[in-house]
């Protein structure tokens, strides 16, 4: 298990990487690549999980799932951030949605900018639903496990101990 790099708490910002059209496990370790450009240092990566679709439409593709901390380019904001992942997504051939939680080759979701708060149309920080999420919070807790989210009391370890049992995450 990788334990998480000592670096300043305000940069060191969480991304959940996600796919399921294509070659998934490719989408997922390329954009780990593409986004590792936009670092100050080298990005904490973790394992590769297999997970069911969640709240997707019937017959979903299962996703492959993974989290990277990243240590931004000075000058970056949430919102500029926002902005990359949207476009390395489009880059991936990611078009607008038809329907909600509908597949796709690539989903980028900002989890946490260091201990930005936001709360705007176009951006929640941290992630509304990371703390409920096993495919989000497996793959943090490996390189993040004593990382408290904004707004949260526990760490990714505790969040994820917590979880209801059901919903299956295999690293692969």
């Amino acid at each position: 298990m990788k334990t998480e790099i000592q670096r300043p708490a305000r940069r060191l910002s969480y991304v959940a990487l996600g796919s399921n059209l294509g070659d998934a496990r490719q989408n997922i370790l390329a954009a780990m690549t593409q986004l590792e450009r936009h670092s100050v240092a080298p990005i904490l990566r973790s394992s590769l999980y297999a997970t069911a679709p969640v709240a997707c439409p019937p017959g979903s593709p299962q996703f492959v799932n993974a989290v990277i901390g990243i240590e931004p380019l000075a000058g970056a904001t949430p919102e500029s951030w926002l902005k990359l992942l949207q476009a390395v997504e489009a880059e991936f051939g990611r078009a607008p949605k038809k329907k909600l939680n509908e597949p796709r080759p690539l989903d980028l979701d900002l989890i946490a900018f260091g201990r930005e708060v936001r709360a705007t149309p176009a951006l929640t920080l941290p992630h509304p639903r990371a703390h409920l999420r096993r495919f989000v919070l497996q793959p943090l807790a490996e390189i993040a496990p004593d990382l408290v989210l904004p707004g949260q009391t526990q760490t990714v370890a505790q969040l994820l101990a917590a979880l209801p049992v059901g919903e299956i995450v295999t690293r692969i």
